[in-house]
């Protein structure tokens, strides 16, 4: 999310965009704190056996996790980019 502001503020000259995006992003992932399983495992692999959950939140996806009672969120990434890619460098 460090990146995403960065880029929007520093790289595209928006501070104000770049806070609001961040603190959108960072709500809805707040509100994993209430049924995160309502978002099901994504299908395809390796996401799949990783438990990679996909949030949406306007062109940006939040990949998460769920272990017992803890959500672990993964990944921020812009949505129009090569998911599967940039899922593949962690």
């Amino acid at each position: 999310m460090d990146q995403i502001y960065t880029y929007i503020c520093e790289i595209l000259l928006e501070p104000v965009i770049a806070a609001n995006k961040y603190d959108k992003i960072a709500d809805a992932i707040m509100t994993l704190d209430t049924m995160p399983d309502r978002i099901k495992i994504m299908d395809s692999e390796p996401a799949h056996t990783l438990g990679l959950r996909p949030l949406i939140v306007d062109n940006y996806t939040v990949f998460f996790t769920i272990d017992s009672d803890t959500v672990f969120v993964v990944r921020v990434l812009y949505s129009a980019s090569d998911i599967s890619a940039r899922l593949a460098e962690e």
